[in-house]
C-alpha cells in the first residue's frame, strides 16, 4: 500500500449523525484529501469505516486510532475482513496501546495484539496495519510488523527521527493539529484548551513530550507559547502549508491534519475547502 498528500482526521466523521458524517466524508474526498482518519477510543469504529467507505470511492479510511486495549484480536479481525471482502484495499487499520486501561508496557501489548492477528482465522496483512509510534520500541515495532507509521502530537524534528528509525520502506504518517485563525489569542485559547484536555485523558503522550521534544513540565503546566507553537500550526493557509511541507521534508509520506476551530461540534468545513485549495495551488 501507498499513501500521499493530505489526509483529515476529525472526530465528528465518527461521532455526528450517520447522514451528516457521509456526506462530510463524500465532500473530503471531493476536495482531494487521500485518506480519512477516524479517532477511535472505543466503540463501534468499525461500523464508522463502513459509514465512511460506503460515502466515498478511491479514498482510503482509516482508524487513527483503534485502541487495542477496547477491543479483542478475534473481532478486529473479523471486522477488518469484512470490510476487505467489501471495499477491497481502501481500509488501513491504524492500531495504538498508548492508552491503556489496566496499564501494560505498550510496546509489549501491541506486538502481543499484533501476534493475535497474524494467528487469527481470517488475518489482518501487515501491510493493512500502521501503528501509532512515537517512541524507539513502537518505531520499531512499526517498521518490522505493519506497514508504518502514525505519529500524534509531533513536531517535523520527530518526523525526521521516525524517518531515520523507521528506514525507506515504511511509510511515515504523522498527524498535524491545525488552527486557521489570524489572532494568536484565539489560537492559543482554542489549542491550550484541546491541548489540556487531551493530556489529561491521555498522560502517556504528555510522557512523550517531555522525553522526545525537548520541552519541560513547566511547559505542559502553563501551556507555553513553545509547545504550543510546536504541536499545532496557527495561522493562515499558508502558514499550515508550510508545516505540512516540513513534515514532507522531514520524510513524512502523507500529513494527516486535524482541525481545531471554537466550536468542536461541529464540522470545520470551511476550512477544510481552504486548505484543499492551498494544497492544490
Amino acid at each position: 500500500m501507498e499513501l500521499a498528500g493530505i489526509g483529515v482526521s476529525c472526530v465528528q466523521l465518527r461521532n455526528a449523525d450517520a447522514s451528516e458524517s457521509a456526506e462530510a466524508a463524500a465532500e473530503l474526498e471531493e476536495l482531494g484529501f487521500t485518506a480519512l482518519w477516524i479517532p477511535g477510543v472505543g466503540g463501534p469504529v468499525f461500523d464508522v469505516a463502513h459509514r465512511l467507505l460506503s460515502a466515498t470511492t478511491g479514498t482510503v479510511i482509516a482508524t487513527g486510532i483503534m485502541n487495542l486495549w477496547m477491543h479483542s484480536p478475534g473481532e478486529v479481525a473479523a471486522s477488518y475482513a469484512a470490510l476487505a471482502t467489501a471495499y477491497g484495499d481502501r481500509f488501513l487499520l491504524g492500531i495504538g496501546g498508548s492508552q491503556p486501561g489496566p496499564y501494560r508496557n505498550p510496546a509489549l501489548a501491541t506486538a502481543a495484539f499484533l501476534d493475535a492477528l497474524d494467528a487469527a482465522e481470517q488475518p489482518v496483512p501487515a501491510e493493512r496495519r500502521v501503528i501509532i509510534a512515537q517512541s524507539p520500541k513502537m518505531l520499531a515495532l512499526a517498521a518490522s510488523r505493519a506497514r508504518g507509521a502514525h505519529p500524534y502530537l509531533v513536531t517535523p524534528e520527530h518526523t525526521a527521527v521516525a524517518r531515520a528509525a523507521l528506514g525507506e520502506a515504511s511509510l511515515l504518517l504523522p498527524m498535524q493539529t491545525v488552527i486557521l485563525c489570524d489572532s494568536a489569542d484565539e489560537a492559543r485559547t482554542i489549542g491550550s484548551c484541546w491541548l489540556r484536555a487531551y493530556l489529561a485523558a491521555s498522560p502517556s503522550y504528555a510522557d512523550n513530550l517531555l522525553r522526545r521534544s525537548g520541552l519541560s513540565a513547566d511547559d505542559l503546566a502553563q501551556m507555553s507559547d513553545r509547545l504550543l507553537d510546536g504541536i499545532i500550526v496557527w495561522g493562515d493557509e499558508e502558514a499550515v502549508m508550510r508545516r505540512v511541507a516540513e513534515h514532507k521534508s522531514a520524510g513524512a509520506d502523507h500529513v494527516c491534519v486535524q482541525v481545531l476551530t471554537a466550536d468542536p461540534s461541529t464540522f470545520p468545513r470551511e476550512e477544510w475547502r481552504r486548505i484543499a485549495a492551498a494544497y492544490k495551488g
